[in-house]
């Protein structure tokens, strides 16, 4: 059982070095419970990453060994409350719920729509809102022996942080319904397997440095721009989603850095982007 003891550092950490920032979820003695002040931080840490030229890629992992287990929305007495109200998504009303769950699923969108590369490294257990908050990512690498698991029908709750929308896109509507309505544990090896995640590996803090350097050297704007690309051939016809990407591709073939791609194909070299 977690503890229930405060946990003495910041509930998100944010480190950045050769261009990859990585965020951590850090309440370690509650799994990585999504709390109030998870919540916020990680909302605050986005916005941190998103500003920081330096930071060309966002790697988003948890501290002791787990991803998350999802919100930590333990039942507390009425005289405990007022104490643990910022460590819980819980309010003091249903308009307090209404409004600290629409909060906390704007991280879903933020993560969605963020313009630099993000990948989730999951380790131990991922589960219910844990789980959304992975899905959101770009690129998802986990631990051969990871638990993924939907767990909201088993916990008598319907799912947050679009976690429908998001299984749906991952896996098809299909597969979605049954991971939500069936909620057994996957390991990371199967998560991977059926698509759920981008891939499984048994060096998890190798494999993820590796693709968070490879992409941190890729040209930023045509990694956001395909980015929007993606975006778009969800929602769009392909009539809509040609006249969004016309405007992309010329923007981007009329950069520096893909001029500075150019010569370096022709002098037989790595290129070097700048961003610009």
């Amino acid at each position: 059982m977690a503890s229930s003891a405060p946990d003495p550092a910041p509930p998100v950490l944010v480190r950045t070095s050769d261009g990859i920032a990585t965020v951590t979820l850090n309440r370690p003695t509650r799994r990585n419970a999504a709390s109030w002040d998870l919540v916020t931080g990680l909302l605050d840490a986005l916005e941190q990453v998103r500003d920081d030229a330096n930071a060309r890629v966002l790697v988003l992992t948890g501290a002791g060994g787990d991803f998350s287990v999802g919100a930590d929305l333990a039942r507390v007495s009425s005289d405990e409350r007022s104490a643990q109200e910022t460590r819980t998504l819980r309010g003091r009303s249903l308009e307090d719920d209404h409004e600290r769950l629409a909060v906390a699923s704007t991280v879903t969108e933020r993560l969605v729509t963020f313009p630099k590369p993000t990948i989730a490294a999951v380790d131990g257990a991922c589960a219910g809102a844990g789980l959304s908050i992975a899905l959101a990512t770009d690129l998802q690498v986990a631990s051969s022996d990871a638990v993924l698991v939907t767990a909201f029908v088993s916990a008598g709750v319907s799912g947050d942080l679009g976690s429908a929308w998001l299984l749906s896109r991952a896996v098809g509507p299909a597969r979605a319904r049954s991971l939500l309505l069936d909620p057994r544990r996957l390991t990371g090896a199967e998560a991977a397997a059926i698509g759920l995640l981008t891939e499984a590996t048994d060096d998890l803090p190798g494999r993820v440095h590796e693709l968070a350097t490879k992409l941190a050297r890729q040209a930023p704007l045509a990694m956001r721009l395909a980015k929007l690309n993606v975006a778009d051939a969800m929602t769009s016809t392909l009539t809509d989603y040609l006249r969004a990407e016309v405007p992309r591709m010329v923007e981007s073939a009329r950069s520096k850095d893909a001029r500075a791609a150019a010569r370096a194909f022709i002098e037989r070299r790595a290129p070097e982007f700048t961003g610009e």
